[in-house]
């Protein structure tokens, strides 16, 4: 529960990071980058909220206008923004690239903010998770090859239907790895220091479709 909580405050920041927002607007843009969190209440966002300005990270502030769903009338709402420490804070979790970075809990996020982070993290993140993949791609395969002759013809498909996802994310993420580097080629050839942010690199993987 606490990972799942931790991604959630991580995709808050990353978005009050390119702007401040209401509470309406930010749950609507979480509902569209956290494939995991589609049905995102309110019950599940303010707390989130309330636990970030607690922690210094992000302050409300009251708006001058009400946001674009309030009814005639309703007053003016409260606006998150990041603070100095939350943004600190931010760049230190986009920087991380173990483990955690690679799971199916939180990979879809840290993607999603790639724009954020620097060139050296996102292929360390992307070869951990085409790692973490591969394992549990050979680990399928050994099931389906011992199971499959006490298989009925659903179960069957079932599993050669899962063993055909992990098949095509290996494949997304071998060309994604690709594209990092050849960039990151680029820009040495150009001159750049190898490993400074690269705040155009989540453009370009945004047209890779998972």
């Amino acid at each position: 529960m606490r990972a799942r909580a931790g991604v959630l405050e991580l995709a808050i920041l990353g978005l009050l990071q390119e702007t401040p927002m209401h509470g309406y607007e930010l749950r609507k843009r979480l509902n569209v980058l956290l494939g995991s969190f589609r049905a995102l209440s309110y019950g599940s966002l303010y707390p989130a909220l309330k636990g970030l300005v607690a922690r210094g990270l992000i302050v409300g502030v009251d708006s001058q206008a009400a946001p674009p769903h309030a009814l005639a009338g309703k007053r003016a709402r409260i606006v998150y923004e990041l603070t100095a420490e939350g943004k600190e804070h931010l760049q230190d979790a986009l920087s991380s690239s173990g483990p955690a970075a690679w799971e199916d809990e939180s990979f879809d996020v840290r993607f999603a903010l790639f724009s954020q982070t620097d060139a050296e993290t996102r292929i360390r993140i992307l070869e951990g998770r085409r790692t973490r993949l591969a394992e549990r791609l050979e680990t399928i395969r050994e099931s389906y090859s011992r199971a499959r002759e006490r298989m009925d013809e659903y179960t069957l498909e079932l599993q050669r239907h899962g063993l055909e996802q992990v098949e095509h994310e290996v494949r997304w993420l071998d060309s994604l790895i690709d594209n990092e580097r050849g960039r990151g080629r680029t820009r040495i050839s150009r001159g750049a220091r190898p490993g400074t942010p690269d705040t155009a690199g989540g453009d370009s993987l945004a047209g890779n479709d998972k």
